[in-house]
């Protein structure tokens, strides 16, 4: 409830959101009309901005061009810096190979002078095969406890790096940005102008929204527990390449062991783990530099910050180069001071790698292009006969372009979950209010609904106040996901979206 009461104040006590709605609900028809994702050409930042404000469709600010400037700077570093990062990974990868080789010789030698010490009875040869080819599966008796482990496990790190030599060291990274600022300042679309722009020139690129972001961090946390918990990779691999040694039983239990302790190793923290999939597709050629761009950084409780700040500084240590945006400047992220000693790290590793600038303007240009490029013709209110009319008749319009048939559909949601669509048409979705707002659903419903629809209609959206600030949360999540994927959105509501929040019986409680 508290977490529930910071978010729904962040919106109401300030009377931010039905300025923020209006404009992110107008500002989505833009974004969403193709002739308008086709003018922004992948051009570099600044020239897309330029070329915007010189079409008129963007006020010029000065601000604005100046972040712009700096992601253009960024821009021209990243080409150099992409081939740097491929020869890097060429050598990773030569010297992993290198050093896993050498590391199996070592145990190989360790293992023969335990089995030519006679240390097992010979008697294990008589195992059987059955008991052997599940003796992964058990716990041992006959290897070292945990102290000796680590002991042999550090001393043959020792002499790998004197047999291999050390990791490669990586090229350092450009410096990425940290853009904060006001509501509507501009920093989401001269981030997404920069997002455009490295198409082509960085290899493993993602663009993260905060909510976005926390379900994908869920999900991978929830792959890698259950791939622990079963240990089928790890099993497969262990007897891929010690059942068939000419060892005794004992001698093999022993190599598994060994095995298995460096896994332990290597997984001891699950976020760099997490980190690793959050950006590269293991399926495709890891090879080459990274860029993130995440939208609106906030911590809004301790997983938050504990999960931001193991997955930042991991990529960040690991040469991906960050973009982001946020209301605050990093420092003023956790106003009530949750997990200070890791979130003071964290921001020490944000302020080493980003430049931090602020886009200083007091206008909310979001709203003021809203209303200079598109007219209101998308949201109708009150709900009065009138409305519901018009409201009808776009929808008739625009299903009966594609093709008319309406249909129930089913669409996938993270973690297994599905979210029954009621009225559907080749990529358009309705929805009442209450259907999306009213039921204990999330962010990550939203977004599967943005994914899988690039226009929703939704209907009987009522005046809200703290009597329904759970609906009300909701609707500014789903609001902000739609936004994020730039569909285009169609409302019938009780009130204009000036009086949508309804602040000032809000403030009276």
């Amino acid at each position: 409830m508290r977490r529930a009461s910071l978010i729904a104040s962040s919106f109401f006590s300030l009377e931010l959101a039905p300025r923020t709605l209006k404009s992110r609900i107008n500002a989505v028809r833009p974004y969403s009309d193709p002739s308008y994702i086709s003018s922004l050409k992948p051009s570099g930042p600044l020239t897309q901005y330029r070329n915007q404000v010189q079409q008129g469709k963007l006020q010029h600010d000065p601000d604005q061009e100046t972040v712009a400037m700096e992601l253009e700077r960024l821009l021209g570093r990243l080409d150099q810096y992409e081939k740097d990062m491929e020869e890097y990974h060429v050598n990773l990868a030569n010297w992993k190979k290198g050093r896993e080789d050498e590391r199996r010789k070592l145990l190989m030698e360790e293992a023969e002078l335990k089995q030519q010490g006679g240390m097992w009875d010979s008697v294990n040869k008589h195992r059987s095969k059955f008991v052997e080819r599940w003796m992964f599966r058990k716990k041992t008796e006959n290897v070292e406890s945990g102290v000796g482990k680590w002991v042999s496990y550090l001393n043959r790190e020792k002499k790998l790096d004197s047999l291999v030599g050390r990791r490669p060291t990586a090229p350092p990274a450009p410096k990425g940005l940290y853009i904060y600022g006001n509501v509507g300042s501009g920093k989401t679309m001269l981030m997404d102008m920069f997002y455009s722009a490295t198409d082509g020139i960085i290899k493993h690129r993602r663009r993260y929204h905060f909510h976005e972001a926390m379900l994908k961090i869920n999900e991978h946390m929830h792959k890698i527990w259950k791939s622990q918990v079963e240990e089928k990779s790890l099993q497969s691999s262990v007897s891929s390449w010690i059942m068939s040694l000419p060892f005794d039983t004992k001698v093999k239990e022993w190599l598994a062991a060994e095995e298995r302790y460096k896994q332990d190793i290597q997984m001891k923290n699950i976020l760099p783990a997490v980190a690793d999939k959050f950006l590269i597709d293991q399926r495709s050629d890891q090879r080459g530099a990274s860029i993130l761009c995440f939208d609106e950084i906030q911590t809004v409780d301790v997983f938050a910050i504990v999960a931001l700040s193991g997955i930042m500084s991991r990529l960040l240590s690991t040469g991906t180069v960050l973009v982001a945006t946020s209301n605050r400047a990093p420092n003023d992220l956790n106003q009530d001071g949750m997990q200070r000693e890791i979130f003071l790290k964290f921001v020490a590793k944000l302020e080493k790698h980003c430049e931090i600038v602020l886009i200083g303007s007091e206008i909310d240009y979001r709203r003021l292009i809203a209303q200079r490029s598109i007219d209101q013709a998308h949201y109708f209110w009150p709900l009065n006969s009138i409305a519901v009319n018009k409201f009808e008749k776009i929808w008739c319009e625009v299903t009966n372009h594609l093709g008319g048939q309406i249909y129930t559909d089913t669409i996938p949601v993270m973690f297994g979950r599905t979210l029954e669509v009621p009225n559907c048409c080749e990529g358009v979705a309705r929805f009442t209010f209450e259907y999306l707002c009213g039921q204990p659903v999330g962010a990550a419903d939203y977004i599967a609904v943005a994914e899988n629809y690039h226009t929703v209609f939704i209907s009987d959206i009522p005046n809200m106040s703290m009597r329904i600030r759970d609906k009300a949360r909701r609707f500014i999540t789903l609001i902000d996901e739609l936004y994020n994927h730039h569909c285009c959105l169609f409302c019938l509501a009780a009130s204009s979206i000036d009086e949508l929040f309804q602040v000032s019986s809000l403030k009276q409680r």
